[in-house]
């Protein structure tokens, strides 16, 4: 969302109000006050962004998100399994209403059925192990790579169907994993194994 708001989209995000919002919000360093409302971590990724705190669960919160879906270009949804569907937020319902519409799904694993954290992906998909000097012990990397590396697919795939649109008048859905996008970005290490069966070790 945020690349599109520096290219001068507006952007519209919705934070769950039941919970607080974006978990980010609290996900301060110890030199930050603790009053403060949100986190460095936040703004690094909600720069220019309008926030509606809005729960799906009462009607007139979720009439008002779907008056927001009906007008707007684009919709990013990261929706846990099952939750899309329970909205009426579905790709196949919102398609149906509005066919111009391009869905854009970000999601964990292929299987949606697990809550996905980055350090987590980075461990399954091998970047721990790959990270480091030779003989250490696997560690993890101080930015949250696999959600900008899925970021950055999803964005591809975004501008992919805007083209689409621009031509067709037609919306879509595009999906990207954070799974998926891990192993991809694996390069010339996946590359490595997949033709030597070798299997990469710490190098840097």
């Amino acid at each position: 969302g945020m690349f599109f708001a520096e290219l001068g989209a507006e952007v519209i995000k919705i934070e769950n109000k039941s919970t607080g919002g974006d978990l980010t919000r609290k996900w301060k360093l110890p030199v930050e006050q603790k009053e403060s409302t949100t986190s460095s971590y936040y703004h690094s990724v909600n720069w220019n962004k309008e926030i509606l705190f809005l729960d799906l669960k009462e009607a007139v919160d979720h009439a008002v998100a779907i008056e927001k879906i009906s007008a707007a270009d684009l919709l990013i949804t990261n929706f846990k399994s099952g939750d899309a569907e329970k909205f009426g937020m579905s790709s196949s319902v919102l398609l149906s209403r509005y066919p111009s519409l391009i869905i854009a799904e970000i999601t964990g694993f292929d299987d949606q059925e697990r809550v996905a954290y980055d350090a987590v992906l980075q461990a399954e998909t091998g970047f721990m192990s790959l990270n480091g000097n030779p003989g250490d012990q696997p560690m993890k990397m101080p930015v949250a790579l696999i959600d900008l590396l899925a970021a950055h697919q999803l964005k591809e795939g975004i501008l992919i169907a805007l083209l689409q649109r621009a031509k067709t008048g037609k919306g879509c859905k595009v999906t990207a994993s954070l799974y998926r996008s891990a192993i991809a970005s694996l390069a010339n290490q996946a590359s490595a194994y997949l033709n030597t069966h070798v299997v990469p070790l710490a190098s840097g």
